[in-house]
């Protein structure tokens, strides 16, 4: 496939985000500021740098991304409809009855899914485990990318994985944590301090890089720039704006875990259309 240009993967980033809006509407429930937030990292991973193909989804060369912070499963589902996994308009079937797009990612419902998630904290074991396999059948060319939310580092089993994973330099494991500063009840360095998480990476044996993560062209670089670190697992810190795109969202917890009702919808819709009052038109 052709590369993109950043201004047309920055058109797809503001669909995608459209697209998330019109999704917790039409189901009512779910979650708005981190899938927001959110986007830029998975359009770099799905139409830049991770090795997939939406028609052959058990490539044998794939790379693996594991979503360990299952409830943003929005964005991911909005990417791959974007990226060509299934029609958009299936979109609208989120937390639906029988849908194959659950509120948390299911991967016996929707096979493109590596994993199943909701607990949270276990992605990063998920990907000591499959690492390890990858070794053991001589496929560590093979990249496996975790997105975690900074909430989640409350969990002491993704800490468990921090110390296996550099004990067995499985370098080709890239951590993602996206560092929005919110869990669902407040601030988390009011719920449960996180310090420098720079300095508590490093420690555990990880080479970290730290990026604003709502940066498009920022986030491929760093990416890039993950795949040459080969003596360690590379750790990214992505700040993000929760909300990112919707004024009366961004940085409010209280959007964590509540979807827009209808009149919300209205206003977020129109604000992601004008790209925050840059474009004006009749039909904003």
């Amino acid at each position: 496939m052709k590369p993109l240009s950043y201004s047309r993967l920055e058109v797809i980033a503001d669909d995608i985000r459209q697209d998330i809006i019109k999704m917790l509407e039409h189901a009512g429930s779910g979650h708005s500021a981190g899938p927001l937030g959110e986007v830029e990292i998975y359009v770099a991973l799905y139409f830049v740098i991770m090795k997939h193909d939406p028609e052959k989804i058990d490539w044998p060369e794939r790379d693996i991304l594991i979503q360990s912070n299952g409830h943003c499963v929005p964005v991911r589902y909005a990417t791959m409809a974007h990226a060509g996994y299934f029609d958009r308009s299936e979109l609208m079937t989120l937390r639906k009855f029988g849908s194959r797009l659950q509120g948390h990612p299911e991967r016996l419902r929707l096979p493109a899914l590596e994993s199943t998630s909701g607990p949270l904290g276990s992605g990063l074991s998920q990907a000591a485990g499959l690492g390890l396999a990858l070794r053991l059948d001589n496929q560590t060319h093979r990249y496996i990318y975790v997105v975690m939310g900074d909430g989640e580092l409350d969990e002491g089993n993704v800490w468990e994985a921090a110390m296996l994973i550099p004990k067995y330099n499985l370098h080709n494991v890239v951590a993602i944590i996206d560092r929005n500063n919110i869990q669902i009840d407040g601030l988390t360095e009011n719920v449960m301090p996180l310090e420098d998480l720079k300095l508590k990476w490093q420690s555990f044996g990880w080479h970290v890089i730290e990026v604003d993560g709502n940066n498009l062209e920022s986030v491929v670089d760093t990416l890039t720039m993950a795949k040459a670190i080969t003596d360690k697992p590379v750790a990214i810190i992505a700040y993000t704006i929760p909300g990112k795109g919707v004024d009366f969202m961004e940085n409010d917890y209280h959007w964590h875990g509540v979807p827009p009702n209808h009149e919300q919808a209205k206003l977020a819709l129109k604000e992601l259309r004008s790209l925050k009052g840059k474009i004006t038109g009749e039909h904003n």
